[in-house]
């Protein structure tokens, strides 16, 4: 058994001051409570909210004083993610850090939620790590998960769990319960779901098992959520099959087709995929022939909010 025990903190999240302390103060508690844990997952955009305001260069302040936490506290440590800015660009960006406060790799969010997101810049590269004598991670942020390929890719990669910050705030929560419950099982992985309250989220974060037995589904309230996971059970189920019956990894290995649709270039024909139209946020009305409406703008002549 290669068993291993990681928490994830599902908080209030405010949009209008930093969370830092709040973090600290909830990494204080749970380890006081659990000292056998021994990696600590936050939300998307834990430290700061959704806003942009507190966007910074990494490494920056903020990461500093979480490498002070995870070194104070001797655990693996993934602060959700913040915004960082890169240039002139700003991305999603999730820092992991090691119990002796180092940072091991970055991975900035491949997937921003564009249309609603096109301030952010979308990642290039894959982050997995090792921790020693124990396993393969690999990371992904909130709307990542949609698209698979970046998952198999992390599995790919060797990455055994998934740990996966979320910040979803909206009515599609359950339809991502569903997506995280099939990630772990069609990759044989774990797979850490972590999703913020208040301004971060409707809560409801989800662990679930590379045999897609869900572990633990949190409500919508702030949850701390220790469990202890068993590598050794992946190494198992990618054997043998999940639950002794498929065996998807080695199948995706072998397959007997390649996918030209992954190949920009490749001559596939993407007419339907470009008649989809441009991305961006729907107006209101629609081209089913509804009249188009636009709501009055703040500031404009005539509107007056509190008429």
């Amino acid at each position: 058994m290669t068993p291993f025990a990681i928490a994830g903190i599902q908080m209030h999240v405010s949009a209008l001051h930093d969370n830092i302390n709040v973090m600290g103060r909830r990494l204080d508690l749970l380890m006081t409570r659990f000292p056998w844990v021994q990696m600590v997952v936050f939300s998307e955009l834990a430290p700061f909210g959704p806003l942009t305001g507190h966007a910074q260069h990494l490494p920056g302040p903020a990461e500093t004083t979480f490498c002070q936490m995870a070194a104070h506290h001797k655990v693996w440590l993934i602060p959700g993610s913040m915004f960082e800015l890169v240039g002139d660009k700003i991305c999603n960006t999730a820092s992991v850090i090691d119990p002796h406060g180092q940072v091991v790799g970055r991975y900035r969010k491949m997937f921003p939620f564009r249309p609603y997101e096109n301030h952010v810049e979308a990642g290039r590269e894959f982050l997995v790590f090792d921790v020693p004598e124990v396993g393969r991670f690999g990371v992904s942020i909130c709307y990542d998960m949609w698209f698979p390929e970046t998952s198999r890719t992390l599995a790919a990669m060797g990455a055994e769990v998934i740990l996966h910050p979320s910040m979803t705030d909206t009515i599609d929560r359950e339809v991502e319960l569903s997506i995280a419950r099939a990630t772990a099982v069609t990759n044989q992985c774990y797979f850490f779901d972590i999703n913020g309250v208040g301004d971060g989220g409707v809560g409801s974060s989800i662990i679930v098992g590379p045999s897609g037995y869900v572990i633990h589904a949190a409500g919508g309230g702030e949850e701390t959520i220790p469990v202890e996971i068993n590598l050794d059970r992946v190494r198992r189920e990618r054997e043998v099959g999940i639950r002794g019956l498929g065996q998807p990894l080695k199948s995706f290995r072998d397959r007997p087709v390649d996918f030209p649709i992954y190949q920009r270039g490749s001559g596939f024909p993407e007419d339907y995929l470009h008649s989809l139209g441009p991305l961006a946020k729907p107006e209101r009305g629609s081209r089913a022939g509804l009249k188009q409406d636009t709501a009055p703008v703040v500031g404009q002549e005539g509107y007056n909010p509190l008429a």
